[in-house]
């Protein structure tokens, strides 16, 4: 008999759900933002990845403390906007 099991991720407590989000939120845009932006400054060629690293670095050493103090602002005024 086989049991099909599935790998299941480890559970992060509740508590952290807010740092967890930050973390997430600004790791995602920054790689993106970062690399669209290093693409269209300076195109894609052998030192892209290098130029787009360094500048996901700071990207995201910026937009982790601003996801973590905007986001609860943001979700007020979307509570306020919303029905």
């Amino acid at each position: 008999m086989h049991t099909n099991q599935t790998a299941t991720l480890p559970k992060i407590p509740r508590r952290y759900a807010s740092v967890l989000f930050a973390l997430i939120m600004s790791l995602s845009l920054s790689a993106a933002l970062s690399a669209a932006i290093t693409a269209v400054n300076t195109g894609i060629d052998a030192g892209f990845l290098g130029r787009w690293l360094h500048a996901y670095a700071l990207a995201w050493s910026f937009a982790f403390p601003a996801v973590t103090l905007l986001a609860p602002r943001v979700r007020t005024l979307v509570d306020r906007l919303t029905a």
